[in-house]
C-alpha cells in the first residue's frame, strides 16, 4: 500500500478569513519523491449501481446508485499505487481531503485493532465525496462506512463547505471524533493526533463514534484526572514526534500567530487559535510551501547541518499535490468553489485555481505520463522540473521564482474576480460550460509563464557551470 506519513493540514473558519471564504489545505506527501498524479473529474451518476474495490488492502463495499459529480486527484499508477483521489469539490460546492496520517498509542490499538481490510486512504473519497450536501454530512457518512467496515489506518479527513470546515480523526478500528473549526479561528496540525479536550456537550461543534466514552472508560484509557483530551488519549508521545510532527505545527503557529511563542518539540502545541489577524490565500500558501524560512532549521538555509537536519520540514520533494480548497462567499454559489491546486514543491512551485463545477480538466492535467517527456505537454512535469530547477541553483534562481510566484498571484486574483463577476450575469445552465472554459484559459496561461520561466533559468543555469576557464578573448 501506498505509505502516506507526511501531510500537513491547515484550516481557516470563514470570519478568520480577509474575504469571509472557508480554507481547507493540505500538502499529499508520499513516500517517493516521484509519484506522478493527473487531476480528473468524475461525472455524476443516477440509479447506477456501483461497487468500490481497493487493489491496496481488499475493501470492498457497494455505494448509493446515485451521486454528485466530484473532482480528484489520482495516481497515475493505479495498479501498483492504488486510486488514492485525496481532495476536490463535488457538485454540492462541498470539499473533502483525505487523508492527514496519524497514529493512535499501543493502549488504545489493543483495546480496539485496526481493521485490515477497512475503508483506507485510497478509497475513502470514491466512498463519501459523491454522497454529501455539507461538511457535516461528510463526517456523518463516513463515520457510518467506519462502524461497518472499520478502518486499517489512522486518518484524519477534511470537510468543508460555505460556513463550516470539519477536521475528522480515525484513530482506531472503529473510533473517531471531529471537530468544528470556530468560525474566528484556524488550525494547523501535522502527523500527530490533533484534536484536544472534546466537549460531549457540544454537539454542534463536536461529533463522535458511538460509544467512545464508554470504550475509554472499560478499558482505563483516560490518563487525565478529570478532563477528556483526546489527543492524550488516543495519540502518541515520543521523541520521533518531536523531530517529525510538532516541529510543523510550530511552524505553522509561528507564521500565523507571530505574537505567540512556542517551542517546536512541544507535544502539546495547540491544534485551533484564534486569528491574530485576518487570513489570506497566500498565508496559508506560505505554510504549506515551507521549509523553516528564516529559522536555523531551514534545510536551504545557513544553519549549522545538524540543526538544517534536525527536523522534518513542511514542504518537501515528496510533496506530489497541495492544495487549498476554498468556499467564497458573496458570489454566485454555483461559481464560489475554487481548488487551488499545486503539483510541483510548493515553495516553488505556484498553486493554480480551478473552479469546482467544472465538467472536464485540461489534457496537460488529466494525461500524466509515468515518465517525463520533455516534449510533453504535462503539468506535473512541468512544474516538477521548475521545482527541481531552482532548488539546484537556490541563490542564484530564488530571486526570479518569487518574482514570476507573486506575478502569477496577481494575474490569478483579477482573474478570479472576473470570473466570478461574470458569473452573477450567466443563467445557471451555462455555468458550467463557462467555468470550463474558464479553468482551460487559466491552464494555458500558467503553462505560458512557467514555460518561459524555465527556458530562462536553463539559459542562466548554463551560465553557472564551473566547467569554464578565464582566457585572453583574443586567444
Amino acid at each position: 500500500m501506498r505509505f502516506e506519513s507526511a501531510c500537513t493540514t491547515v484550516l481557516v473558519g470563514k470570519k478568520a478569513s480577509i474575504d469571509g471564504s472557508t480554507m481547507a489545505a493540505r500538502n499529499d506527501d508520499t513516500f517517493l519523491t516521484l509519484t506522478p498524479q493527473k487531476f480528473v473529474v468524475y461525472p455524476g451518476f443516477k440509479n447506477k449501481p456501483s461497487t468500490i474495490t481497493s487493489g491496496q488492502n481488499g475493501f470492498t463495499a457497494k455505494r448509493p446508485e446515485t451521486g454528485y459529480g466530484y473532482q480528484a486527484t489520482p495516481n497515475v499508477d493505479v495498479e501498483h499505487e492504488g486510486v488514492f483521489d485525496e481532495n476536490g469539490f463535488n457538485e454540492a460546492n462541498v470539499g473533502m481531503s483525505a487523508t492527514e496520517s496519524v497514529y493512535a498509542n499501543e493502549r488504545v490499538l489493543a483495546a480496539d485493532p485496526l481493521v485490515e481490510n477497512g475503508v483506507a486512504e485510497d478509497s475513502i473519497v470514491a466512498m463519501v465525496l459523491p454522497f454529501i450536501n455539507s461538511a457535516r454530512e461528510g463526517v456523518t457518512r463516513l463515520g457510518e462506512v467506519i462502524a461497518e467496515h472499520g478502518s486499517p489506518e489512522g486518518n484524519g479527513v477534511i470537510f468543508s463547505d460555505k460556513n463550516d470546515v470539519w477536521y475528522m480523526e480515525i484513530v482506531t478500528g472503529h473510533h473517531w471524533v471531529a471537530q468544528r473549526i470556530p468560525d474566528d479561528s484556524y488550525a494547523v496540525t501535522g502527523n500527530r493526533i490533533a484534536i484536544q479536550q472534546v466537549d460531549f456537550r457540544d454537539a454542534a461543534n463536536f461529533m463522535w463514534s458511538d460509544g467512545i466514552q464508554e470504550f475509554v472508560v472499560a478499558n482505563h484509557l483516560n490518563p487525565g484526572l478529570s478532563d477528556w483530551n483526546f489527543r492524550r488519549i488516543f495519540g502518541t508521545y515520543t521523541e520521533f514526534d518531536q523531530h517529525y510532527n510538532t516541529p510543523r505545527q510550530w511552524y505553522g503557529h509561528k507564521l500565523l500567530s507571530p505574537s505567540l511563542e512556542f517551542e517546536p518539540e512541544d507535544l502539546d502545541l495547540p491544534f485551533i487559535l484564534p486569528a491574530e489577524t485576518k487570513l489570506t490565500l497566500e498565508d496559508v500558501e506560505q505554510v504549506l510551501g515551507s521549509h523553516y524560512n528564516g529559522t536555523d532549521f531551514d534545510p536551504l538555509g545557513h544553519g549549522s547541518e545538524y540543526d538544517k537536519q534536525r527536523y522534518r520540514p513542511i514542504s518537501l520533494a515528496r510533496t506530489q499535490n497541495s492544495h487549498v480548497l476554498q468556499v467564497l462567499n458573496g458570489v454566485p454559489e454555483s461559481a464560489s468553489t475554487i481548488l487551488w491546486l499545486c503539483f510541483g514543491i510548493p515553495s516553488f512551485a505556484p498553486f493554480v485555481p480551478f473552479f469546482g463545477n467544472s465538467s472536464a480538466n485540461d489534457i496537460s492535467y488529466t494525461d500524466t505520463p509515468m515518465e517525463l517527456d520533455i516534449k510533453g505537454n504535462s503539468a506535473y512535469w512541468m512544474y516538477r522540473t521548475l521545482s527541481m530547477l531552482v532548488e539546484s541553483h537556490h541563490s542564484q534562481f530564488i530571486q526570479m521564482d518569487l518574482d514570476y510566484l507573486k506575478d502569477a498571484r496577481q494575474f490569478q486574483h483579477k482573474f478570479v474576480s472576473e470570473v466570478t463577476n461574470a458569473a452573477t450575469k450567466l443563467d445557471q445552465t451555462h455555468m458550467n460550460e463557462f467555468l470550463t472554459r474558464q479553468n482551460k484559459v487559466m491552464t494555458d496561461e500558467m503553462a505560458k509563464r512557467t514555460n518561459k520561466l524555465i527556458s530562462k533559468l536553463i539559459m542562466h543555469g548554463l551560465e553557472l557551470s564551473k566547467l569554464t576557464f578565464k582566457m585572453d578573448a583574443n586567444l
